[in-house]
């Protein structure tokens, strides 16, 4: 590879992004607090909204529950500008739980990815 090879660049800004510690990163909840606490209140499921890991947005999951005539659906973009790809009807609790699912699958696979260019090795998927 050139030193102008764009790839080293991009791959330079995920190393960096994936050396911050979780805490800097920004996590979906504070440390030490289970996924599904009791004490919080229900969660307001039209316009519920996880964002898939990565350092650049125009390559990262969103996926965004909406209510549309009493059904649930869950539209799923890839970066900033792509049509969305819809899953629904459903309820209210299938809804989130789809968008919880597929988050915490793609982190997954992304600590994966993480780890295979970091020479750790990794689980298989």
């Amino acid at each position: 590879m050139s030193q102008s090879d764009p790839t080293d660049h991009a791959l330079a800004a995920i190393a960096s992004i994936l050396d911050m510690p979780e805490a800097q990163r920004g996590s979906d909840r504070p440390a030490g607090v289970p996924e599904a606490s009791p004490a919080h209140p229900p969660i307001e499921a039209h316009g519920y909204s996880k964002l898939g890991p990565g350092p650049l947005a125009a390559i990262r999951f969103k996926w965004t529950v909406r209510l549309e005539n009493g059904d649930y659906y869950v539209d799923e973009t890839f970066g900033a500008n792509s049509t969305a790809v819809v899953t629904g009807p459903l309820s209210r609790d299938a809804a989130i739980k789809l968008v919880d699912d597929r988050e915490r699958d793609s982190r997954r696979r992304f600590e994966q990815i993480k780890n295979e260019m970091s020479g750790n090795g990794g689980a298989p998927l």
